[in-house]
Formats: C-alpha cells, structure tokens, sequence
C-alpha cells in the first residue's frame, strides 16, 4: 500500500515525494530519541535504527530514488563532523602533549587495525584488499559520544585533555591508512597490477588535501572577520560546501581537509563562536545522514554470506571485527602510555573510552561502497553498520565510566559547583 501510494505520489509530484521523505526521516528521528534518551543512549544510535525501520526491509516508507538521491550526504557529514573536530588541534595544547599523543595513537590504532587483520584474513581466510579495508577503518574513533558524554559530566583533566587529541589524530591516522587501503582495492578489483603508485599517490594526495583545508581556512578567517552571526554561519556553510565539492570532483574524502581547516581557523582566529554556531546548525545534517545509513543497511544480508565474503557469514566477521577492535584499542593504548610515562588512571582507562565508532567510520564505508561498489561496497557498509550499532549501545557508558574511574569528573556537588564560605556579615 505505501509502495502505491508513493508510486502514485512520484507520478504526480517527484518534489513533493522528495519534501515528505525527507519529513519523515526527521520527524522519526526525532521519536526516536525520545525512546532512546529513556535508555540513555547517544542520538547517533536512534538515527541509524529510525533508518532500519523506515527502511526497505521493515516499514519501506522511503523510495529507492530518494535514497540514491542523497549520496551527497555523507561527504557534507563527514564535513562538518571534521571541521567540528579541528578545534582540538590547538597549538598551545599540543606543544605540551602533542609527542605523546601520537605515540599513543600509532600504538592503539595499528594494533587495532593489526588484530582485525589477523582475525579476518589469517584466521577467516577472507580476500586480502577486503581484510585491509575492514582493518584500517578499525583505527577510527567516534567523537560524537565522546564529546557528548564529555560535555553531560563536566569532566576535565588531563585525561579528557588527551583522549580529545587522541581522537582527532586517530581519524586522521584511519583515514591514511584507508586512502591507501581504498585505493588498493579498487585497483586490484579492476583488474589492474599491483604498483608502488597505487601506494604513494594516497598519501600525497591526502597532503595536498591537508594543505588545501589550511589554505580554506585562512581564507574563511579573513571573510568571516568583523560579519554578522548570521552571515558568518552562511560564509562558514559556503566554504565547508565549496570544498567538499571539490574532493567529490576528485573522488576524495573532505574529512583530513576539513579537519585541516577547522585547525588553522580555530588557531589564527582564536574564536570558538563559530564551532558553537556550526553545532546548532548541523544536526539536522547529521540526522538525514545516520538515518540514510540506516536505510542502507541491509538486514538480509547480515545473516547470508556474499560472494565478496566467501562462505563467511557477515554476522560473524561482524563479531571479530566487533571484539578485535576493542582488544586493539584498549590494549595498544595501555602500552602506549605506559611506554610514555602517563600517569595510572590514563592507562588505565583511555582504551575503554576508544569503544566509540560511528560517524567518521560510516562515512568512509560509504564512500568505500560507493568507490568498490556491488558486493564488495554493500558487505563493507553492511559490516560497518552493524558493528557501529553495537558500539554505540555500549560506548557511551564505556566512555562515562572510563571519566569516573580516571577522577575525571566527580558525582559530589562541592567538587562541581564553587561553594564560597559565608559568615554573619
């Protein structure tokens, strides 16, 4: 019955098909906070299953076409989840860290990228270029929980101050490793050789994407200076925009450029304003992404076996893949600070704290999917997805409790507020 209703409603209107899909992607989104917020759970989670539930293999509320027509969501996504992501890159703090929080992100995101290897190609036996791809989205972290369960608590300390680094560099690790992962697997699925180029030509392509993002954000600082609220948040949404068309003309990710333009700019201009703007803007752009993430993930297909797979089922290299990068995580950064001299409840705790993956990881595997395409593209956003599902059911809480076992934040009202003593005058 929907499916004639909106048959019907295509033939008469194909704009009014496009305003009501949109509708109902946020109205339901939106319920489905309500729900989640009962159970404590981040926003991200609600999207991704309100887009399961609309999706073709539930409700079916949402055409095929007006699915396909928003591709370009998850470049702008990943464009604002960067840009929001380079205000952590501030000189002054990473003059005091900045060493220590790379050792520690090499160590964490290489062993978790290194044990999901392992289990994919050496123990399931899987296809090499599909293993490296899986493997090197293992090294992305989520901010969005992170920060969000940050902000809820009020946490502070030297801990917070390294895990929000630790992230921001990890995300720029994971989408090097990827660059080159990516770039391999399209070669070898078009049938062409294997070359050093194919190796390189990633690399120097994401440093002139870096270079790029500065330059951007430079030229963002002198339009912005002395504007309006207003006008600021359309030069800021222009530029974000400009570019990213730009790195979709060159079939590249926004991510390491907008993360690079959000550094130069929070650096130069010394202004915080702009993020806070960014922030009220963007979750509706966030909310139609996850959702139309949700709506591609393919149901059936995580309890079948694909031809990108062999006789593997997906559910199962969804769990190794689950569970590997968590070891990886927790394990690479407990040995990275302990290799840097970090005090007991950094070690400790930073790992649990990395659990988090959803925006950064979903959006290559989207464009992952769209660069391989057919089998190959659904399996990889299939497993993504659904090990993203399972993260953020429980990365939130790992993150809150990781906070209140380093001393992060505190539960007594008189280490929250400032109590002033008073006397009888």
């Amino acid at each position: 019955m929907i499916r004639e209703f909106y048959k019907a409603l295509q033939e008469l209107s194909p704009v009014a098909t496009i305003i009501i899909s949109v509708a109902i992607m946020l109205f339901f989104g939106f319920l489905m906070t309500r729900v989640t917020k009962k159970l404590r759970l981040p926003n991200v989670t609600a999207y991704i299953i309100t887009g399961i539930l609309i999706g073709p293999y539930v409700l079916d509320l949402i055409p095929s076409s007006v699915v396909r027509g928003m591709d370009f969501m998850a470049d702008i996504a990943l464009a604002f989840i960067a840009f929001s992501t380079g205000q952590y890159f501030r000189f002054s703090a990473l003059k005091k860290n900045g060493a220590k929080v790379i050792v520690i992100t090499l160590c964490e995101a290489f062993l978790a990228s290194g044990i999901v290897f392992v289990l994919l190609f050496v123990i399931l036996r899987l296809d090499l270029v599909f293993s490296l791809v899986l493997a090197a989205l293992a090294a992305a972290t989520s901010s969005a929980s992170t920060v969000m369960t940050i902000r809820q608590t009020r946490a502070k300390g030297d801990f917070v101050d390294t895990l929000l680094q630790l992230i921001a560099v990890d995300n720029i690790v994971a989408l090097l490793m990827y660059s080159t992962a990516i770039s391999v697997a399209a070669a070898t699925i078009s049938g062409q050789p294997f070359s050093v180029s194919s190796v390189v030509m990633p690399l120097v392509t994401n440093i002139g994407v870096l270079l790029l993002g500065g330059v951007f954000g430079w030229f963002m600082k002198l339009m912005i200076e002395d504007r309006s609220a207003d006008n600021r948040l359309i030069i800021a949404v222009a530029f974000l925009f400009a570019f990213c068309g730009i790195c979709a003309l060159l079939e590249i990710s926004p991510l390491l450029g907008c993360m690079s333009m959000g550094t130069v700019y929070v650096n130069i201009a010394k202004d915080d304003n702009l993020f806070k703007q960014l922030n009220y803007f963007s979750p509706p752009i966030l909310l139609l992404y996850f959702v139309r993430s949700g709506l591609n993930f393919n149901l059936s297909a995580l309890f079948g076996v694909s031809t990108a797979t062999g006789a593997v089922p997906l559910f199962l290299i969804t769990i190794l893949y689950f569970f590997g990068r968590i070891a990886g995580k927790y394990f690479g950064s407990f040995f990275g600070c302990l290799f840097m001299k970090k005090k007991k409840e950094v070690r400790n705790y930073l790992g649990m704290a990395l659990v988090p993956q959803a925006g950064v990881a979903i959006g290559l595997a989207a464009l992952g999917a769209r660069t391989l395409g057919g089998e190959v593209g659904s399996a990889l956003q299939t497993i993504i997805l659904s090990a993203c599902i399972l993260y953020e059911l429980i990365g939130p809480a790992s993150a809150k409790l990781s906070l209140y076992l380093s001393k992060s934040y505190s539960n007594v009202l008189e280490e929250i507020v400032t109590v002033e003593e008073t006397t009888e005058t």
